[in-house]
């Protein structure tokens, strides 16, 4: 398949992939984007948890992270080969799947960890958000792992999105307005 039929395939499809550090609110923004746009949102974790019939922390500690990432790349084809018009909220690390491009266009939802950190931990159920992410037990180590990811995210997007101090609403706006995407409209 050539260059450009691979971007023709991925504009027929309308999928925006969400990808972003841990906690950096890339669920609650497909949410917000879904509810303007009228498009589905789907959860990469919800669907590897469903895959696996287990919650991600305990397939971290029963099975490791590799077997995460394995879950990681089969739910990435399925994407591929299965969804159209639908955004897409990823887990930290999904930006490392062979077939990304292929998904959709690609948004990175980018904040300074502290942020994202404080963000989680001033949530109302602050101790459930950070139990579900098990790279975020050891704060220094994930603080490395984001200054990391940072450049990689940058190279994969398509559109960067700066969410600091910004709500899902004002997100998801600039993800319309980058994108060209038509917001439903309010009667229908």
């Amino acid at each position: 398949m050539s260059a450009g039929s691979i971007h023709e395939r991925v504009h027929m499809k309308k999928n925006i992939v969400l990808i972003g550090f841990m906690g950096v609110g890339k669920g609650s923004t497909a949410r917000k984007l879904a509810e303007m746009t009228g498009m589905y949102a789907v959860d990469c974790d919800d669907l590897i948890e469903s895959l696996a019939n287990m919650r991600i922390r305990k397939i971290f500690e029963v099975h490791g992270e590799e077997w995460f990432r394995k879950l990681e790349r089969r739910t990435a084809k399925w994407l591929e080969d299965s969804v159209k018009e639908t955004i897409i909220s990823t887990g930290g690390g999904f930006y490392k799947v062979a077939n990304l491009r292929k998904i959709g266009k690609i948004v990175y939802l980018h904040a300074e960890f502290d942020a994202i950190y404080e963000r989680l931990t001033a949530s109302d159920n602050a101790a459930r958000k950070i139990e579900k992410r098990p790279l975020l037990k050891d704060i220094d180590k994930a603080r490395r792992l984001h200054t990391e990811r940072v450049p990689l995210y940058r190279r994969v997007a398509d559109v960067e999105i700066d969410v600091m101090g910004s709500s899902q609403g004002e997100i998801a706006e600039q993800i319309c307005r980058a994108l060209m995407i038509k917001k439903k409209r309010a009667d229908t």
